[in-house]
Parts: C-alpha cells; structure tokens; sequence
C-alpha cells in the first residue's frame, strides 16, 4: 500500500471548524483538496483517548471510515507544568461549549492561583493523524515551548494564543504576526514531520 499524500487528491479534515481548513491547506502547500467532516456531515466521535496522538488517531480514523475517503485530523491543546499538563487534552473543554477561550485563559490564571504556583512554564502540543480507509494510520507530534503572561496579550490567533510566550520570545502568540508564529508554532512542527513522512 503506497503510503504518500498524492498532490491533487481529495482529503477529509476531521473537524467541524472551517476555520482550520485556510491553516491546514497552507501548511500542505496548498495541493490538496480539502472538504470537511462538517461539511460531509460526518458526526463527531466521543474524544475519548488520553493522549494528543490517541485523539488524533481516533478522529482519523473515524473520519476515514465513515467517508471513505483518506482523513487528516489534528488534536491540539496548551499543557501547564505546574498544573500537571492541564489543561492538556481537555483545552477546548475548558472553553465550555461557547468555546470562549477568554473563560478558559481565566480559568488558568485562577487554577494558577488557587495553588500558589509561580511557575509559568507551558507548551503547545499537536498531534497529527493521517488515516486511510480499512488501512493504517500515521500519526507524528510537535511541540512548542515556553512561558504563560497574565493578562493575555493580543487578539491574533486563536484558543490560547494570548496567553503564550514562546521561549526566546517576548511577544505572545496572540501578538505575533502570523507568519511569525507559523515559523515556530508547534503545529508547524508537526506538519514538518508529517511532510517528511507521507510527502517529501
């Protein structure tokens, strides 16, 4: 089985977010077709693994076999050290089902001093997950780290952006232009490593 992303060919994005299509197309290079599970009317599965890449996974895999067709999903989430990597998997979660993240950021900085923590270290994380129809999956990881600010800065980006400084960096992601987070982000990173293995 030829295990390589062809240019041209049609891909099903496991979300129902249009707004990560423009993101995901671009870092592909924009030579794929790309359609949406909302868009196909797919339903969402229950995310219920416990790691970045098992969600991934899960999505990719859900995807390809209700639409057939090869499905790209990505699970993607802020991790703080001194709250034990939360929020971690469960980052859209904290947004509540408005998925305000201007409630999730408090929730943070409040959880932060519920505990007395001045450690501020965090990172990104995103899993990406390529599966085939009744076939394997691939899945890589990126990571970008660094240190949260409070209040958040910037209204750029989007989730947690505002709150984030990657390390060597004094501005936060919510105040970088995007072609400057892209540079580092941590989704890039993963998209590097998937380029590598089902592209280049």
């Amino acid at each position: 089985m030829n295990l390589k992303l062809i240019k041209g060919m049609r891909i099903v994005v496991a979300t129902h977010n249009a707004g990560k299509v423009p993101e995901i197309s671009a870092l592909l290079g924009g030579n794929y077709e790309l359609v949406t599970a909302g868009q196909l009317n797919l339903p969402e599965p229950d995310e219920t693994e416990s790691t970045f890449t098992g969600n991934a996974m899960l999505k990719a895999r859900h995807a390809a076999e209700l639409s057939g067709e090869v499905s790209l999903a990505d699970d993607s989430g802020l991790s703080v050290a001194a709250l034990d990597g939360a929020p971690g998997i469960f980052s859209a979660r904290w947004a509540g089902p408005g998925k305000d993240f201007a409630v999730a950021m408090k929730k943070v900085e409040e959880r932060l001093e519920e505990i007395g923590a001045t450690d501020r270290t965090a990172w990104f994380t995103s899993a990406l997950a390529v599966a085939w129809p009744d076939g394997p999956c691939v899945v890589v990881q990126g990571e970008v780290h660094g240190q949260l600010t409070f209040p958040p800065r910037g209204d750029r980006g989007f989730g947690y952006d505002p709150l984030f400084i990657p390390t060597g960096g004094d501005r936060t992601f919510g105040e970088m232009e995007p072609a400057a987070k892209d540079a580092i982000s941590h989704r890039t990173v993963a998209f590097a490593k998937l380029r590598a293995a089902l592209i280049d």
